[in-house]
């Protein structure tokens, strides 16, 4: 025969911490904690994935939420940083030969803000070297000397055809039109048009072949004059280019030396100076100082400093908050002028790549797949390894504005994704690039070992989060109580939770009750206080389904006995604040075929692990009552007044019960609530939240007042997982509420209804009076009843058949 099982002792229903086994008196005495509690594999995984060298070995930081993996993942990084030299500086160039791709080039680390220092310097003194140059006593000498050589060459032209004519009497007149020719007479005065008519013919036709050939002369000497100009200005122009190269050679000179080492420095430099001497011209005319185009040619000189890691001490850990493409690939920038947006190499922005590179970069992951075209285009990076900043809006043909395409920078960089594991899940599952790129998992562990040594851990991890939020000290008392609160978070006496935020929560909260109360120090009481002002403060939603509980609009029986119906247990998750609730679930059963109908399945408020449970306690019926033959039944099973989903299994123990009543036509106690699992062989299995399901039935039976026979039945597997509040220990240290472990579906339903459930003998059948045998009559006596059935309506067949003749 099956014994009743006995209520657990009140000691074991709580796992106190005792404050004498502290060697404290305040948390001032404790060091800080400078190691992570029970995160052994995840950092293990940290220091592989930060250690490993390979295309896709970045790491995913997975675990739950509050459980410190930002601030895991940071301390891990800056401390590995340390050990490696910080990387190289980058800047942007102007490339002289094509404007729009600006060059990109890579210098040590601190090396690059001094040569845009240089450049800077070098522009400045450009700008007052070039002028000074062409401004000079020397310059000016030698230009107008040049440009005296053209006009003595002019002159020296006409002269030869103004002695010519001479010769041959004829004048050479220059007059504002230009140059023409007169005879002169025989006093050598030019003649009039009377007197030169007044000539012979042959005189006059041997003058004006004469003039013919003067002026085919002049013609060709002013033909050679643009020719003589050209030269004077190219003259001019070689003058121009060797004062200009007279002025920036030893500045050049300086930088070439400074470095030497650096060739696309130097080719930059070489460039400069090709450039200087290439728009001299632009450099020294009065319009381009005026106008502004000085200054813009002597931007093209300068540096655009997109990482700077002068300050860098070691590798950088780069955190990006908003991982919007542009933060984290950089972008162009533009500047409106006179309505049209430009742009040139100096308004180029780093992203979150850029300045992570050499190093290591912490994404959320879920904010890199919810912002647009993020993802990808990390991926194309990371397979890559350049970062190229390109603008969406050319990628995407979205608008036609000049940019720029700056020279990709190469990547070499560890990327540390933060998220839950179902996240990390889907990805492996629907994204086929993603365990290519992120093939380290580091999976932080939910909660820890309680014993005595993680307890002094977790007493410096309190002390050091108090320090950390200047808060007051903490007694042993304190220290205590939180550590006992760690173990009701992790929902497992013999675990510690890792919820750091709850922890920081709490000791901020604890701190201000202390204050509150005018105490120096944070003791249990405060702590208590938090805990429960916590509570308070979420529980509207839990008080107002008491409040229908105990006004009798949601029918709950915590006294007396009926059949077929008994009290489950849910819990229900609201926020942050999870309470229990308990609900009737009642039963009914006659002679049929349809089986077990499961009503919240059929209403479609019935979830996938719910639908399952009845499942499985369906065929346990089968098997346990109707032995070979067919199970002649038709029962259902129903949550009363639930009027939401239901899902999970842990009701399924209770709905078993209410069955086995139904059928048995016993009674079940209404003041005992039932959770836990059950398998095909009635073995009852560990359920979640089984602290807040007993606290929710406690609370209704303290409202009605508890008598003695109140209690609930959980699994025995779940004996180790309560830490149950103060007001429940209490009572059932005094008897006023029970809570029994149970094995078994026998032991549950023995509870129950008061009788031995009985165990089937040799013969196959359980002993009388049992309520199994009870059971087992029953769905014979309906087995019997189908029987007769199927009979007479044989019977009605053939008559009806018989009278068709």
């Amino acid at each position: 025969m099956t014994a009743h099982p006995e209520p657990l002792a009140a000691d074991r229903l709580y796992r106190y911490c005792d404050p004498d086994s502290l060697d404290f008196e305040t948390s001032d005495e404790l060091g800080p904690l400078d190691q992570l509690i029970g995160q052994d594999r995840a950092l293990e995984a940290l220091r592989f994935g930060t250690g490993i060298q390979g295309l896709g070995y970045n790491l995913f930081v997975l675990g739950p939420s509050g459980a410190g993996k930002h601030e895991i993942v940071k301390r891990f990084l800056h401390e590995r940083s340390r050990q490696a030299p910080a990387p190289s500086d980058w800047c942007y160039l102007h490339d002289f030969k094509q404007g729009s791709h600006p060059r990109l080039i890579e210098l040590p680390a601190g090396k690059g803000a001094r040569f845009r220092r240089d450049l800077e310097q070098l522009v400045e003194e450009l700008q007052h070297a070039i002028p000074a140059t062409f401004e000079s006593d020397e310059y000016q000498s030698r230009l107008h000397e040049i440009q005296q050589e053209l006009g003595q060459r002019q002159s020296e032209a006409f002269r030869e055809i103004g002695k010519e004519a001479e010769q041959e009497h004829i004048a050479l007149i220059q007059s504002p039109n230009g140059f023409s020719f007169a005879p002169r007479n025989e006093a050598g005065e030019v003649m009039d048009l009377e007197a030169f008519q007044a000539l012979p013919e042959e005189r006059r036709q041997a003058i004006q072949s004469t003039i013919a050939a003067l002026q085919e002369k002049l013609q060709k000497t002013i033909q050679q004059m643009p020719r003589w100009r050209k030269e004077v200005q190219q003259r001019i122009q070689e003058l121009n280019e060797e004062m200009a190269a007279a002025s920036v050679g030893p500045l050049l000179e300086e930088l070439r030396e400074a470095y030497r080492d650096h060739p696309r420095v130097v080719e930059h430099v070489n460039a400069i100076q090709q450039d200087v001497t290439g728009n001299v011209n632009a450099l020294i005319s009065q319009e381009a100082r005026s106008n502004g185009s000085m200054a813009s040619v002597f931007s093209r000189y300068q540096a655009n400093l997109l990482v700077d890691n002068v300050e860098q001490q070691g590798a950088p850990v780069v955190y990006e908050d908003m991982p919007t493409y542009q933060h984290l690939v950089g972008r162009v920038e533009h500047q409106v002028h006179q309505g049209a947006l430009l742009t040139d190499f100096r308004l180029i922005r780093a992203g979150a790549l850029h300045r992570a590179n050499g190093g290591y970069l912490i994404l959320d992951a879920v904010k890199v797949l919810t912002q647009p075209f993020v993802w990808e285009s990390l991926k194309r990076a990371l397979y890559g390894a350049r970062v190229k900043i390109e603008s969406l809006e050319r990628l995407y043909s979205l608008a036609s504005t000049v940019s720029l395409e700056p020279e990709p920078m190469p990547l070499d960089l560890k990327v540390v994704l933060i998220g839950n594991r179902m996240l990390y899940y889907l990805l492996c599952a629907y994204d086929p690039d993603f365990l290519e790129l992120f093939k380290v998992q580091a999976d932080l562990e939910e909660d820890v070992q309680r014993d005595a040594d993680t307890q002094r851990l977790y007493a410096r991890l309190f002390a050091t989060l108090a320090r950390e939020a200047n808060l007051k000290t903490l007694g042993r008392d304190a220290v205590a109580r939180l550590i006992e609160h760690a173990s009701r978070l992790a929902d497992d006496s013999e675990r510690l939770s890792v919820h750091r935020r709850a922890f920081r929560d709490l000791l901020r909260e604890a701190d201000y009750w202390a204050a509150r109360a005018g105490s120096d120090r944070v003791t249990a009481e405060h702590v208590q206080e938090a805990i429960d002002q916590q509570i308070y403060r979420a529980s509207r939603v839990q008080e107002s389904m008491e409040r229908s509980i105990l006004r009798d609009i949601m029918l709950i029986d915590t006294a007396g006995e009926a059949v077929g119906q008994v009290n489950g247990l849910s819990v229900i998750q609201l926020g942050s604040h999870a309470f229990g609730r308990p609900t009737r679930i009642t039963a009914t059963a006659r002679p049929g075929r349809g089986g077990l109908v499961d009503i919240e399945r059929e209403a479609k408020l019935g979830g996938n692990i719910h639908s399952k449970g009845v499942m499985i306690l369906s065929r346990l019926l089968a098997s346990r009552y109707a032995g070979e033959s067919a199970l002649s039944l038709s029962a259902s099973l129903a949550f009363e007044q639930s009027y939401g989903m239901v899902d999970g299994d842990s009701a399924s123990v209770a709905e078993f019960c209410a069955l086995l009543s139904v059928l048995a036509r016993a009674p079940l106690r209404q003041s005992l609530a039932v959770t836990g699992s059950v398998n095909q062989h009635g073995q009852v299995q560990a359920v979640g939240g089984v602290n807040e399901k007993i606290e929710g039935f406690f609370d209704i039976c303290q409202a009605r007042g508890l008598d003695g026979s109140h209690g609930v039945l959980l699994p025995k597997a779940n004996v180790v997982h309560l830490m149950l509040r103060g007001d429940v220990l209490e009572a059932a240290r005094v008897g006023r509420f029970k809570v029994y472990p149970i094995d078994t579906v026998d032991e549950a339903i023995g509870l129950l209804t008061g009788l031995v459930a009985g165990e089937r003998g040799a013969d196959g059948r359980f002993p009388a009076g049992t309520l199994n045998r009870r059971v087992a009559d029953r769905l014979d006596e309906f087995a019997e009843i189908g029987r007769r059935q199927a009979g007479g309506d044989n019977r009605q067949d053939a008559s009806r058949h018989d009278d068709s003749r």
